[in-house]
Parts: structure tokens; sequence; C-alpha cells
């Protein structure tokens, strides 16, 4: 297969822009791509557009959309030059088009599966005069317009290189479209999610399991994320503290702690789910601070249950067992590491994951700690 971008165009460009719409699931594996690249083509900066979805023009949600913590985990990876990261505002966005064009980037790359069309304008706004590549998807009659976006794009590439969705873990997606473009070759075993925890972070995590009160030398700590995008795939708060008082009355779980990980403005609900529930030692978490306080807590742990994909993810990356609780409809977003993930999947395509028991999820239970 010959590469989108072309040998000769890689090695004499000096910069190249990606464009993409990530979360942190998609960044724990994407992310093996970009440092792919970055080890082949070290005389090119990667600069990283990353397109925020929940764009709005209401200035009462700019701070916690400035505030996503997928930024932290970007910026200090070292694997990119430049992050634009200012795309949550109408007038930023426009903002961030200009600067975007002000760098007249040779070759624009368009990693946007989800309203493709919509990236390829996007893309051939930023440059005029780059070779754009994207993801296309079949135009369809009731969707004739893409046909106009998609001409836009000098070369395009299979988001699923003609397998179906579903047949490939996503760790292989993401490494098809790297070989779609460059030619690359991403062994399995450099699909691994993986994130680099500062020490601060680390210490920062233990400190406070001190202040709790938690020894991790001889107490088990789990932790338990039943909250998700979508209310779909989440787990119902009166289950977590149920699965907790159960769990504690089971030996190798009686002394454990849990922590239940929510965002800030949940906090308040699952701290008040606990008292009502009158579980002993258990408390609410949140990485409040920054990103690296969620996978450096998850570091801590013996033991993690979430049915949020990127917690998940990120328990494979620090290498702590986890039980995951799914729906039917993404099995390629599943845990990579199949040795040390237990995953739990409702019965029919069309159940929501609070039809996951919490007697199915006890019974998935590790009969060791560490």
């Amino acid at each position: 297969m010959t590469p989108l971008i072309p040998a000769a165009t890689l090695h004499k460009s000096e910069k190249i822009l990606f464009v993409a719409h990530l979360a942190l699931g998609d960044f724990t594996y994407m992310q093996n791509g970009f440092r792919a690249f970055a080890a082949a083509y070290p005389h090119i900066a990667i600069h990283l557009w990353i397109d925020e979805v929940r764009r709005t023009s209401d200035q009462t949600q700019w701070e916690g959309l400035r505030n996503y913590s997928l930024y932290d985990w970007v910026e200090q990876s070292g694997l990119f030059s430049k992050v634009y990261r200012k795309t949550y505002s109408p007038a930023l966005y426009q903002e961030s088009i200009h600067e975007a064009q002000a760098e007249d980037y040779p070759v624009i790359v368009s990693l946007a599966h989800i309203r493709a069309p919509r990236y390829a304008d996007l893309a051939r706004e930023i440059g005029p005069n780059s070779r754009i590549i994207g993801i296309r998807k079949p135009v369809t009659l009731l969707r004739p317009l893409r046909y106009f976006s998609y001409r836009k794009l000098d070369a395009t590439f299979s988001p699923y290189s003609a397998a179906d969705v579903g047949r490939h873990h996503i760790s292989s997606v993401y490494a098809d479209w790297f070989h779609q473009l460059t030619g690359l070759e991403i062994p399995v075993a450099e699909r691994y999610p993986f994130v680099h925890i500062p020490d601060s972070a680390l210490q920062q995590a233990k400190a406070q399991l001190r202040e709790w009160g938690v020894d991790t030398q001889t107490t088990p700590l789990v932790l338990l994320n039943p909250f998700a995008k979508s209310h779909k795939r989440a787990w119902p708060l009166e289950r977590i503290t149920e699965l907790i008082a159960r769990m504690q009355q089971q030996p190798q779980w009686r002394h454990a702690c849990f922590l239940v990980n929510a965002m800030p403005q949940e906090l308040a609900s699952v701290n008040a789910a606990i008292a009502a529930a009158g579980v002993a030692q258990t408390r609410a978490f949140s990485a409040v601070d920054n990103f690296f306080q969620l996978p450096a807590m998850l570091a801590q742990c013996n033991l993690i249950i979430s049915v949020e994909t990127s917690i998940m993810h990120l328990a494979n990356a620090v290498h702590v067992p986890v039980i995951a609780l799914m729906r039917k409809k993404n099995p390629e977003w599943a845990p990579f590491d199949s040795a040390s993930s237990t995953i739990i999947t409702v019965a029919r395509r069309s159940d929501w994951v609070k039809a996951i028991s919490v007697e199915q999820v006890l019974q998935a239970l590790p009969a060791r700690t560490t």
C-alpha cells in the first residue's frame, strides 16, 4: 500500500498539523501513533488541534471547558510542539483558525471520524494550499452535501480499513490509521496504553491516602467509577453503595477502603449517597487540580471497577486489575489488557449498563487483591 503522505513530503516537511476531537480514551491509544510518528520523523514538529465538540457561547461553561483534563496530559506528553486548545468558544475558535492559517502547514491530517465532513472543511480553511488528508465515510442520498466537503480532501483513508466497527480493538484501528498515512507499522506490544505520571502527582496521592488514614501496604484499596459521559453507560449510585456493603461482608474485602470517583460537580451527590448508605471506609474522590491526580490515585489501588472507558484504559496503563461494566454497542473500546481485565457486558444490545446487577459484579471479583 502506498502511504497517503508521500515519503518525499515527509522528509522535506518541518511541521505537520493533526486535527482531532479527542477524549481521554482516544488519546490513551492514539498517542502510540503520535509516538511512532515522532520517532520515525524527528525533524517534523507535530502540532495538534484539539477540537472542542461542546463549543458554546455560554460563558458559564467556559471555565470547565478551558480546564479539560485532557490538555494536561497532551501538553506534558512531550510529543507536540504546539497544541491548539482554545476552541471552546466561537470567538476563540476563529482566533485559533487564524493562528493556524499563519503557520502555512504543508500537510494537515484530520483524524476526525465523527462529523468527518465538518473537519474536512476546517482543515481546508486552515490550509488553503496544504495537502489535506482526512477520513471519508460513504455519501448517501440523505446527506449529499458531504460530497462537497470531501472534495476538499487531497487524499482519504478508511476509518476502519474495510473492517466492520467492533471487529478490531480501537488500538488496532488507530494503528491502522497511521499505517495508511505513513506506512508505519506499530506492533501490538507498542499499542499498550501508557501514562507518565509526574512524581509530584504520585506523592500527592500518597499524602492524600495518609491523610485519610489509608495504609495501602496493609489495606486493599478499591476505586469505583459509576459515572460516564452517557447516562446509558452509568451505574446507579445506590448500586455502588450496595456493592461496597456486600464486599465488606467478604473476608478478603472486609478491611478494604473504597474510593468513589466522580467529577467535582458530582461530589455532593456521592457524599450524600455514602452517608445515606452508612458504608464505612468509603470516600468520594475527584481529580480537581489536574489530570495526573487521577492516574496517580489509580496507581495506588488494588482493584478498579468502572463503567467509563477512559478509567478502564488508564487502569491498564497503571497495571491495576479492572472490572469493566460495558454495553454491547462498542466492543472495540474494551480494555486492551485482557489478562488484567474482567469485562461484564449487558445481555442485550439495547440494554443500558444499569442492567448489570450487583451480584454479577460480586461474582467477577478476583479471589486475591494483590
